[in-house]
């Protein structure tokens, strides 16, 4: 049964939804019993609602994030003389209070900050609002906001790292499959697997250097900024960041909860797209494989499913839940940028949108998925090399072998190939099978197109086949970064070492904010525990 306190705080509110907008309502005297009514009542009247807490969500939650900057404040307030040692320690007991009523079976985690703080005003009465001084929720909130972010992107970088791993594995085991390469969606050219997948575990390189320059960026404090033009308050913004985990302080107090707000998250959703763009390709390749009825790429059977109907199908579920993730990635990152297009600083429409609307929930997802489809990815290498030698693939390097060898200018051995490449086509020929002799007479009529003497092949049939192998066209390509073996195993080792650099960059970030967390709970202990 609802109390006689409580039903007057009820018909103070009702009375203040309904006069005509005179007062604005104070979330902290909207009766709330749970967490969930507390946010329904923040709701009522457009106030921020965090779903994490709403939700009961611990770890990065808004209210656990209010309550670690309530215990900072209090620690920096108390040690800057701008609250007494013993008023200090007693909005301290608030604050643990706030903290351990909400285990208990009726605790309430509300997201709204004057609803907590009205949680340790009835524990301890209204110098609880003293924690206060010097801040708001523009800054409190954009700290959350941050701190969130770097969590996300720090989760990220781990999904991706994992994906780069299973990438380089699969390269180490295929530093000799060849394999076509397309352009323009045909056959271009034969490489090896590992230096096609070589190829993207770069790109994600890339991806992990973007996401080492934004951290820099990102993990800058806004707290004691206040609304947006700082205090009266002679507040140590250096120590809040300090105790926060944050690098240092985002100096300009407009920028730090009203501008950064904008650019910082549309720049770290714009990399996770960045990412699903390249995992989307990498899924188009499987599947244009997949399509086949003799691909050289094939997913573990066991990892498929079969159709209701047709009894001959096995469906890559795999590859779609994948690419489904990446494209929810590319078009949450746009919505990112789009809440913030032709909105004025300080609203708050594009301030919570990489978190509301879930860009890196689904960026981990896309990761996992990916990592689902190359452990039950099955390379065929007899039936790549089968593609490769029923496809006309090396007839560059016809052409590159007589200008090598011979000193015939390229574009006469160029006509040269692309005369027997007609042929071929025509007649249903593969490099194996070409006569020799027809070589010979297509040869003569290349040079007399250029009226190049001696118009006769200057290459031996032996020569002529070895120059359309794909294992030879691949072992001669010379210069840094080629798909020759030895060049691969190269690249592989240090891919190998820059990956173990960035998980290590990973650890010692994580480390660092682990650190900051207990250095501010041993601070706040201490303060607790102090005689005044």
């Amino acid at each position: 049964m609802p109390t006689r306190k409580s039903l007057i705080h009820l018909a103070i509110a009702f009375a203040l939804f309904n006069s005509y907008g005179a007062y604005a309502a104070n979330t902290a005297e909207l009766p709330c019993a749970t967490t969930e009514q507390c946010a329904a009542q923040a709701a009522k009247i457009g106030a921020t609602v965090d779903k994490s807490s709403a939700k009961g969500n611990k770890g990065e939650s808004q209210f656990s994030w209010l309550n670690r900057i309530n215990k900072a404040s209090i620690v920096m307030l108390t040690e800057e003389g701008i609250v007494k040692p013993e008023m200090g320690q007693k909005i301290a007991t608030g604050v643990r209070y706030a903290i351990d009523q909400a285990d208990q079976p009726n605790g309430k985690r509300p997201s709204d900050v004057l609803q907590l703080e009205q949680i340790m005003t009835d524990k301890i009465g209204p110098e609880a609002s003293l924690i206060h001084s010097g801040r708001s929720r523009q800054d409190m909130l954009a700290t959350y906001r941050l701190a969130k972010l770097r969590s996300d992107v720090l989760a990220y970088s781990e999904a991706m790292n994992a994906t780069r791993k299973r990438l380089l594995d699969l390269a180490d085991k295929n530093i000799d499959t060849l394999i076509p390469a397309y352009t323009n969606g045909v056959q271009a050219m034969p490489i090896t697997y590992a230096h096609y997948l070589l190829a993207f575990e770069a790109s994600f390189d890339r991806d992990g250097q973007r996401i080492r320059e934004l951290y820099q960026r990102l993990n800058q404090s806004p707290m004691g900024t206040a609304v947006l033009a700082n205090s009266a308050y002679p507040l140590n913004r250096e120590r809040m960041a300090e105790l926060l985990g944050f690098d240092g302080v985002r100096e300009n107090s407009m920028d730090s909860s009203q501008i950064s707000t904008y650019d910082i998250p549309i720049e770290a959703a714009n990399i996770a797209s960045s990412s699903a763009i390249r995992v989307g390709a990498m899924i188009g390749d499987i599947h244009t494989q997949y399509h086949q009825i003799r691909p050289w790429l094939l997913l573990d059977e066991a990892k498929t499913y079969t159709s209701s109907a047709m009894p001959q199908k096995r469906n890559p579920g795999l590859l779609m839940r994948a690419r489904e993730s990446a494209s929810d990635v590319v078009g949450l990152a746009q919505s990112v940028t789009l809440r913030a297009h032709n909105v004025t600083p300080g609203m708050t429409d594009y301030k919570f949108a990489f978190d509301s609307l879930g860009v890196f929930d689904s960026t981990k997802a896309m990761f996992g998925a990916m990592d689902a489809v190359l452990d039950a990815l099955q390379v065929n290498p007899q039936r790549a090399r089968e593609e490769l030698e029923n496809e006309w693939t090396t007839s560059m390097e016809l052409a590159d072998t007589l200008e090598r060898t011979q000193k015939v200018p390229f574009r006469i051995g160029h006509s040269f190939a692309s005369l027997i490449v007609e042929q071929a086509r025509d007649q249903g020929l593969t490099p194996k099978t070409f006569p020799y002799a027809d070589a010979q007479k297509l040869y003569t009529q290349a040079a007399d197109k250029y009226q190049w003497k001696p118009n006769t092949l200057p290459l031996d049939e032996s020569t002529f086949r070895a120059s359309l192998s794909p294992e030879n066209m691949v072992k001669t390509r010379k210069g840094t970064g080629g798909p020759q073996p030895e060049e691969v195993k190269r690249m592989l080792a240090e891919a190998h070492k820059t990956l173990d650099a960035d998980q290590a960059w990973l650890r010692e970030r994580r480390e660092k904010l682990t650190q900051a967390e207990g250095n501010l709970d041993r601070a706040f202990e201490k303060l607790l525990s102090s005689k005044g």
